[in-house]
């Protein structure tokens, strides 16, 4: 059930039910829009009747539900939501490019794939510094010393940053480090997990998980939100059938059926959905005219000697001919594909002489 404040609601009006709905055993989430307040009721809602706020002042009326995503579901909250992360706008007008390794390997490797993503257009850098893996024996990532590395290439390229958290208990320490924290697919229904980033203020990127209805995803989401957290975004990123020419299917059609059922923000990952380079692209393309809010995608400076995911990986120029492709598919929509904000390319240049130099320099010392 939700409570539709009218457009000329005061912040007492708007507490008066607040307060009216807790006290019959409600809880309440308070979502403000640009035009209208919508005050969302959860829980156990038994003794709440739909005339209960209906004279309420400032009340312009009462609507049940059906969703089971009541926080996440666009009957709630009809304008779609935006979420600001450090000026990169997530679920506007602009597609936003996420891009980087799967992995965080080195401190070079990650700081020249941040300067070749940015410079190409990327908007936000991404990389794993831990690694779900189905063997325990595969590299499983840098922990704390890779997290650093990411807050390092930020600091010179002005990217924000996205990494995966895994456990409860590395919340706090990935949160320290990175601006968008992503929860994985294997990692989806972990409800203690997603209660636990539900608390935090960091902006999430939840993945669907590799065998979830589109409905379990949003509901995955609900538990996010139900513990405070607006700031969700919702990414579809393939799902196993029983299909093989590809690592995963790509479930495009997903991208349309979630912007029609939820608010949030929606972001595709073509890398994890093909599992093939070379298909990467014109998935990428097909997102974007699908309705995807953002893309996030997996570059390397050199696929073949990567640690993870090297198949999937697009080369620095091949990512860069990638973002020409983009921008005419996004203005063909009515769309475009967002910059960098701030962009630093002085920045940029110099922490890169800096870089090789060092590396000069490392050669050069006797064995």
């Amino acid at each position: 059930m939700v409570v539709v404040m009218k457009e000329q609601a005061t912040p007492a009006e708007i507490e008066n039910v607040i307060q009216r709905a807790e006290s019959m055993g409600a809880q309440t989430q308070p979502i403000y829009g640009d035009n209208h307040t919508v005050i969302a009721l959860v829980g156990d809602l038994t003794q709440v009747q739909r005339n209960t706020f209906d004279a309420m002042a400032g009340v312009q009326k009462t609507v049940r539900i059906q969703d089971p995503y009541k926080l996440a579901s666009r009957t709630t909250h009809p304008e779609g939501t935006v979420i600001d992360v450090g000026g990169v706008r997530f679920g506007g007008d602009q597609v936003v490019v996420m891009a980087g390794p799967c992995s965080v390997e080195s401190r070079d490797q990650i700081i020249e794939t941040a300067i070749a993503v940015k410079e190409a257009g990327a908007s936000v850098l991404r990389g794993g510094a831990f690694k779900p893996r189905t063997s325990p024996y595969s590299f499983q990532g840098l922990g704390e010393e890779g997290l650093k590395y990411l807050a390092e290439a930020r600091e010179i390229t002005g990217l924000p940053v996205i990494s995966e958290v895994m456990t409860i208990e590395a919340i706090d320490l990935v949160a320290e480090y990175v601006d968008i924290l992503q929860i994985g697919a294997r990692n989806m229904q972990n409800y203690g997990l997603l209660q636990a980033v539900g608390k935090t203020n960091r902006p999430v990127m939840l993945k669907r998980g590799i065998s979830g209805e589109i409905q379990e995803l949003l509901m995955c989401a609900e538990y996010i939100l139900s513990n405070g957290n607006m700031q969700v975004m919702l990414c579809e990123r393939g799902i196993r059938t029983y299909e093989t020419a590809t690592r995963n299917t790509f479930d495009l059609n997903a991208i349309p059926v979630l912007k029609r059922a939820s608010h949030l923000p929606v972001v595709a990952d073509p890398a994890h959905g093909t599992g093939d380079w070379e298909l990467v692209s014109p998935m990428s393309l097909a997102a974007v005219a699908a309705g995807a809010d953002a893309l996030i995608l997996e570059v390397h400076p050199d696929p073949e000697a990567a640690m993870s995911d090297g198949d999937q990986s697009l080369k620095p120029a091949r990512f860069a001919d990638l973002m020409c492709s983009l921008h005419k598919v996004a203005e063909a929509v009515g769309r475009s594909i967002a910059n960098p904000a701030d962009p630093q390319d002085s920045t940029a240049a110099e922490s890169r002489e800096s870089l090789f130099a060092n590396e000069i320099e490392q050669e050069a010392v006797p064995v």
